[in-house]
């Protein structure tokens, strides 16, 4: 029995394989397409996909009339045949019966039936569903239960996305750019951005005008330099309204655990703030739309459900193991930035050590260095990946997290000045770490550990500012020809 569950059609598509129960591939478009953010899936995607066997089923992540329904009343006309996603897998040939799941459900099921609770709560929050923004569900054992929601058009995603699009950013693509801006910011536009988009009433959190349609005539007055206070006014505020949904989401369902989806589960300076109401929190390495490929399948299946402890997110195309730890560890005592691409790719908006750009974090000039060669603004951070049992020694982690896998939350650095190249401005550091797993990146950096002292390296993403992270060899001697940088396979 081969289940497809798939993604597309608006933004990120994603295709996700099942084989007899057991998820054996999923990968995001752009990945093969070229085409950053693909909102459509592509062919070479879909015959990847098909080199584990035709479907017999689709699990497709949202419900295309409700969906059509939403974009009428948000005035964007009757898209009706937009939609129609019959016609719409018959471009890639890809015939078969089609199951379609909520929104929201496939962002839960893929969360929790990724986790290793027993119960918990899941909560939900993105841009927009077919017309929900944010949901609360009680989760036990194979069953998940909606217990709150708030709709269309009040919605924290889009708040954020619009505070991206007024600075002059992509939104639905550079939220992450806005939230590094945040650190460079100050409180004085909190208020005024309060007062003119944000108020609290029936025990929702309410926005005064439809930020779908973007705010860019909002205070016409601010100019470029006041897009920091801006991006930190937007961070706060946001940080301010996840709280309310994580105390809400505590009171109603009583769980010392949180499963935590969606687009907004990307934010990984709000999620240190679970901690203060759950124990523990799981969040899928790809929560956001991409990921509900995996989850729209899940939550027609939840017998098929993968222990977080069981679940890798290296799940796409495999380019194998040519280069040695050895030779990429003296490459970088020599030269101190290289590429990797090798094994199966990440699944997930992360490279997480098979499609990275790696740098030794002590040198003073190395942040500036990486930035160039990924073209990206200078004030951009970058990610430290540590062995995961010396994380304590050179972070403090944010309370409920012991760990930080998928580069999901921020903690401050204890010796800012000895690693800078992965230091934001306020301190802090988006941390991976790596467990004790007997991967390949884990045997590079003990390998590095060894030779430097240093259980650190930095740890970004191999693409160019605006295009996907290589996927395969082609793309990797491209990279290396076009940019100058060193990439082992």
């Amino acid at each position: 029995m081969i289940s497809w569950g798939i993604s597309a059609n608006s933004h990120d598509a994603a295709l996700a394989v099942f084989v007899d129960g057991l998820l054996v591939f999923a990968s995001h478009s752009e990945r093969y397409s070229g085409k950053k953010n693909d909102r459509d899936l592509c062919m070479d995607l879909v015959m990847a996909a098909k080199r584990h066997g035709s479907p017999d089923h689709i699990y497709w992540y949202e419900r295309p009339f409700l969906k059509t329904l939403r974009q009428w009343y948000a005035g964007q006309g009757w898209r009706r045949k937009d939609n129609d996603i019959e016609i719409y897998l018959a471009r890639y040939d890809i015939h078969a019966p089609i199951t379609y799941v909520d929104h929201h459900l496939s962002h839960a099921a893929g969360g929790y039936y990724t986790s290793d609770f027993d119960q918990a709560c899941v909560l939900v929050v993105d841009a927009i569903g077919e017309f929900e923004t944010a949901t609360i569900w009680k989760a036990s054992r194979d069953k998940l239960e909606k217990i709150w929601s708030q709709s269309y058009p009040h919605s924290l995603g889009l708040f954020y996305s619009a505070m991206t699009q007024r600075v002059g950013l992509t939104p639905n693509e550079d939220e992450y750019i806005l939230m590094g801006m945040s650190a460079y910011g100050n409180e004085s536009l909190v208020n005024t951005i309060k007062k003119d988009f944000i108020s609290y009433g029936n025990n929702k959190i309410k926005f005064q005008q439809n930020l779908h349609r973007g705010c860019t005539h909002w205070r016409p007055d601010l100019t470029v330099k006041d897009s920091f206070d801006i991006a930190y006014a937007t961070q706060v505020l946001y940080e301010e309204m996840f709280c309310r949904l994580l105390e809400k989401a505590r009171l109603k369902t009583g769980s010392d655990n949180l499963v935590l989806m969606g687009g907004c589960a990307l934010n990984c300076s709000a999620n240190r703030l679970t901690g203060k109401w759950f124990d523990k929190t799981w969040i899928m390495p790809n929560p956001g739309d991409a990921g509900s490929a995996v989850g729209a399948v899940l939550a027609k299946h939840p017998e098929w459900r993968i222990n977080s402890k069981n679940f890798t997110p290296f799940l796409g195309y495999d380019m194998g193991y040519r280069s040695s730890n050895e030779e990429i560890v003296q490459y970088l005592l020599q030269h101190n930035i290289c590429g990797v691409a090798r094994g199966p790719a990440e699944f997930g908006p992360r490279a997480l050590g098979n499609r990275s750009l790696l740098a030794d974090p002590r040198g003073a000039t190395i942040k500036d260095q990486v930035n160039a060669i990924k073209q990206r603004q200078e004030f951009r951070p970058f990610a430290p990946a540590i062995l995961e049992e010396l994380v304590d020694d050179y972070f403090y982690m944010p309370r409920g997290w012991s760990t930080s896998r998928y580069m999901q939350i921020i903690a401050d650095c204890k010796y800012t000045t000895q690693y800078p190249a992965i230091v934001h401005h306020d301190g802090t550091s988006r941390v991976q770490t790596v467990p004790n797993d007997g991967s390949a990146f884990r045997q590079l950096l003990e390998l590095w550990y060894k030779q430097t002292g240093c259980p650190i390296l930095l740890n970004t993403s191999l693409n160019i500012k605006g295009q996907p992270m290589v996927n395969n060899s082609t793309d990797a001697r491209n990279f290396e020809r076009h940019y100058g940088v060193k990439v082992f396979n």
